[in-house]
């Protein structure tokens, strides 16, 4: 039977962001409730070895870094539920939330920590390899393929920015693009091509991705030539797809101020959108660092400033009872 939640803090999303803000909440005796959607831990749930979250010597690895930030925000006050919210009205306090489940959060403050998720290739083996050579972050991943031969595939910024960082790591990069020109900056263009350690492979499409399976990981990449169509296999040690993330917020399109690329705006040097009483953290309004200390951080920011909004505006409850 549905039922109506009434909450301070309603947190959208379960990953680094929103399991920080639900930490911070909590401690600050706020009750919040945590909505953790249909990928509770976020991406991290789909990394294998975490080497660069602070406090660990060792890797770790990422659903294990995921259990323990919720087991911490449950630990400390944090109400965790596992459903999914499919609707929202901002248009008034309390904000109006409403979950797949059929229970109602009306919230003084929604801190929306909801992600983003990487576009993917969805061609054969790319799912079978993922975590096993195949991977959607540089930054993340570049340090385990130290000395070896690695493929960037896309044409934008994002593509180039990946290529030229993986050189301080990998033996060789090749990028490689479905057309015969780059979408990214000039300037990006230039540091790449000046570049020793890179190749580009133009006009090629990719078909799948091989590999072996013990130990299993990524072995070679199928191309085609969008031109001529001839088909051929190219050995590789790990593929780094570079084809864009998607923010999720189509569930706040229409209510929120969002950017070109659908990440919410906030307001310079906050977590605060432009309707007073809501925030967004990590991935959903970061397309520049998309790292989990960076949406951590965020997640504290976002808790830190939704506990100084009710300080300063008291609970919808309470002003009605004044009036």
């Amino acid at each position: 039977m549905a039922t109506e939640h009434t909450v301070k803090v309603l947190i959208i999303g379960g990953g680094p962001a929103g399991y920080t803000a639900a930490i911070y909440a909590a401690r600050a005796n706020l009750q919040p409730i945590l909505i953790e959607g249909m990928q509770p831990g976020g991406q991290l749930t789909i990394t294998t070895d975490v080497e660069n979250y602070p406090g660990f010597a060792n890797a770790v690895q990422g659903p294990w870094l995921m259990d323990q930030m919720r087991e911490q925000a449950v630990h400390v006050g944090t109400r965790v539920v596992s459903d999914l919210v499919v609707a929202i009205d901002f248009s008034r306090r309390p904000f109006r939330a409403v979950c797949d489940g059929g229970d109602v959060y009306l919230a003084e403050t929604v801190i929306i920590a909801t992600g983003a998720q990487a576009r993917w290739l969805d061609v054969p083996g790319e799912e079978t390899y993922r975590g096993l050579g195949v991977s959607a972050c540089a930054t993340c991943d570049g340090f385990f393929f130290r000395g070896k031969h690695v493929a960037v595939i896309g044409g934008g910024n994002t593509a180039v920015e990946e290529a030229i960082y993986l050189t301080n790591h990998a033996a060789k990069v090749t990028l490689i693009h479905r057309r015969d020109s780059l979408r990214a900056e000039r300037i990006l263009q230039d540091r790449l091509f000046r570049n020793p350690k890179v190749d580009v492979i133009w006009n090629s499409a990719v078909v799948s991705l091989e590999g072996q399976e013990s130990p299993p990981k990524v072995t070679s990449i199928t191309l085609r030539d969008t031109v001529t169509g001839a088909v051929r296999e190219q050995p590789i040690e790990g593929v780094f797809v570079a084809i864009g993330h998607t923010p999720v917020t189509e569930l706040f399109v229409g209510q929120i101020a969002l950017d070109s690329d659908g990440y919410i705006v906030t307001k310079p040097d906050s977590t605060e959108t432009n309707i007073s009483g809501v925030f967004a953290a990590g991935d959903v309004k970061d397309k520049i660092f998309r790292q989990a200390v960076t949406a951590a951080g965020m997640g504290c920011m976002a808790a830190l400033e939704a506990e100084k909004f009710i300080a300063a505006h008291g609970s919808h409850e309470a002003s009605q009872a004044a009036e």
